[in-house]
């Protein structure tokens, strides 16, 4: 699958690039997608040292991304936003495949 179907805005990359050189071990931001949440699935984010072997590695500037190849399939053309606003600061996955998504912001049904 082409690394391309997921990207990452710009302040979804700076905060990544800033989250991994803020950490001495961890050189990536794993995202997948697992089941469970209140809609279904939900997504999980992890620091990580590197990719396994089954990764789509996306890079943006400064930042990486690892997906796994199961994960990627729920998350085909979607893209990955770092959102700073009254109500606080989180990633948020804008997912051109989820029907239904939660208040949460994390967890999404297709």
């Amino acid at each position: 699958m082409d690394a391309q179907t997921v990207t990452l805005s710009d302040a979804a990359a700076r905060r990544i690039a800033s989250i991994i050189n803020s950490e001495n071990d961890k050189h990536a931001l794993r995202v997948s997608v697992e089941g469970g949440g209140c809609s279904g699935f939900s997504y999980k984010f992890d620091l990580v040292e590197g990719p396994e072997e089954d990764d789509v590695v996306i890079t943006k500037d400064d930042a990486t991304v690892l997906i796994d190849s199961i994960s990627l399939v729920y998350m085909a053309g979607a893209e990955i936003d770092f959102i700073d606003n009254l109500l606080g600061q989180s990633f948020q996955i804008q997912n051109p495949n989820a029907v239904a998504s939660c208040g949460c912001g994390t967890s999404f049904a297709i």
